[in-house]
């Protein structure tokens, strides 16, 4: 599995007049697990550093290194290391129907047009989406739209998959198909969720509150500490 770093990796915004906010504390984990949760209340700092992963959040100190190379200083090969799939999915699908899509993505990998419409087509169809190709995205269910985004971020072929809470906007049963195709991936997984019975299903769970990471270990023990938080706060 890829190896991510992150070393004292921390981000703060300024606030007019008033000094900084502090959005994630100085943070150093050394992730390699094949499948890594990320579990925190709204606006603890979990998407953050989900982020700061592919160098969509840059940190303000710190550094981090997906395989040897700096967000920062190496950021385009650290994105077509680490793919990125956000909660909506409106925020990546862009064309009128799915196969254009998929092949806006692979537009800077595969110059012949027939050859990209024939790689997006083979795309749908490891996806389950084959008999959609030609539908509009907005014909599609909100699983559908889901997996195509997933499917967009597959097309490059990237080594890490960062998924930011992807089952939100989901029903169960919509909920139970991306998440058996985001566990199927062979490529590395950081997965954002609030579903702990997501979170119990990867070799490591990682806990963000307030800004800085309180656990970090195997699911069990790290759902529990992020259950005895929530109840703390439930009877104070």
């Amino acid at each position: 599995m890829p190896t991510i770093q992150l070393d004292a990796a921390a981000v703060r915004v300024p606030l007019p007049g008033r000094g900084e906010r502090e959005i994630l504390a100085p943070t150093t984990l050394t992730l390699t697990q094949r499948r890594i949760g990320i579990i925190g209340a709204n606006g603890s700092g979990k998407s953050t550093l989900a982020r700061m992963l592919n160098g969509l959040v840059r940190p303000t100190s710190g550094r981090v290194v997906v395989e040897g190379h700096d967000v920062v200083r190496d950021g385009a090969a650290v994105r077509r290391l680490v793919g990125f799939c956000f909660t909506d999915p409106a925020a990546q699908l862009v064309m009128p129907t799915c196969v254009e899509d998929i092949e806006l993505s692979l537009r800077r990998r595969v110059e012949d047009g027939t050859t990209r419409r024939q790689r997006a087509l083979d795309v749908l169809a490891a996806n389950g989406l084959a008999e959609h190709a030609h539908d509009s995205v907005h014909s599609l269910s909100g699983g559908q739209r889901q997996l195509l985004a997933l499917a967009g971020v597959l097309a490059l072929e990237p080594t890490v998959v960062v998924a930011d809470e992807p089952t939100t906007l989901l029903d169960r049963a919509n909920t139970r198909r991306v998440a058996d195709t985001l566990f199927g991936l062979d490529q590395q997984l950081v997965l954002v969720t609030h579903d702990l019975d997501l979170a119990a299903r990867c070799d490591r769970v990682v806990v963000v509150d307030s800004a800085r990471v309180v656990a970090d270990g195997p699911p069990s023990e790290a759902i529990a500490h992020y259950t005895s938080l929530v109840d703390g706060l439930s009877t104070a």
